[in-house]
């Protein structure tokens, strides 16, 4: 297979045997850490040597950690010095974990990107700093409510960073509920697309303006992850397609959930939600002889 799977923990259980039963299900190659054991990736550095001997003993890897870096106010001094240590911490996680791409945000949304840019260049300086010392890449994911919204706004930032430290991580589901309306593939995908270091997957469709939508099935929704994914292999992308679900076969995750993901009750029928969105992928994949 041309692209390495695996799929982010709390999508489909807080219990690491689970995923380890769901990683052998799909023969996946890794996991990306965001919540497990109801703990949030700066609450397992102390567990992460048992993690680590758990999937080596698999020959699981870990494929980045979802850190929730920078998902808070731009204008909060206390809250930023919170998620520097919170950034620490991801650190020493990944470095246990042996991954080297830690996944961060841009601050949620209040104005447009151009009127805090420059601000938010000044408080990414502490992270490509420690980044740069430790050998580990800052993935900004594009995500609707932060102000790297999309394709085009994530390209503008790293432009504007100018440092081959930070990276994006790109998610086309990420797209669908963008108020600007962006169409992930191509338009998306073409302004990141020399940039890309991880890519989460998950599907949905449109429901109306301002970003209104619904989370479905990967495959059953408006990304056209066909042509996206022959474009990564265009690409010679070879890192991870990392299963983000968010779609639940009962149930409607609240907009809270989706914006700030984990726990127990986030990963409630997660397990059947992310076996059918998993199925899709690989099916896709082997169609594409990919």
């Amino acid at each position: 297979m041309t692209f390495k799977l695996s799929v982010i923990s709390d999508e489909v259980s807080q219990d690491l045997n689970d995923l380890i039963v769901f990683a052998r299900e799909f023969s996946l190659d890794g996991l990306e850490i965001r919540t497990l054991f109801n703990r949030k990736p700066q609450e397992l550095v102390d567990l992460a040597g048992s993690i680590r001997t758990s999937l080596r003993r698999e020959g699981l890897e870990v494929s980045a950690i979802a850190s929730p870096v920078f998902k808070s106010s731009i204008d909060d001094e206390a809250e930023y010095k919170q998620h520097l240590k919170i950034f620490e911490r991801c650190v020493e996680l990944a470095k246990t974990l042996d991954t080297n791409i830690i996944r961060v945000f841009t601050f949620w949304k209040r104005d447009s990107i151009e009127q805090v840019v420059d601000r938010i260049v000044e408080l990414y300086q502490p992270l490509i700093d420690a980044a740069k010392s430790e050998g580990v890449i800052l993935g900004v994911e594009n995500e609707p409510s932060t102000y790297a919204s999309n394709g085009l706004r994530v390209s503008k930032f790293l432009g504007k960073i100018g440092s081959k430290t930070v990276k994006v991580v790109w998610d086309p589901g990420n797209d669908i509920w963008d108020p600007e309306g962006e169409t992930p593939y191509p338009d998306g995908y073409n302004y990141v697309r020399n940039s890309v270091v991880h890519v989460h997957v998950k599907d949905g469709v449109r429901k109306g303006p301002g970003g209104s939508h619904e989370f479905t099935p990967v495959g059953e929704g408006e990304v056209n992850y066909r042509e996206q994914l022959k474009a990564l292999a265009f690409d010679k992308y070879k890192g991870y397609l990392s299963l983000e679900t968010h779609w639940r076969p009962k149930a409607k995750l609240s907009e809270a959930k989706v914006l700030m993901p984990g726990g127990a009750e986030y990963s409630r029928l997660g397990f059947e939600a992310s076996r059918i969105c998993m199925r899709n992928l690989v099916n896709m994949l082997r169609e594409l002889e990919l």
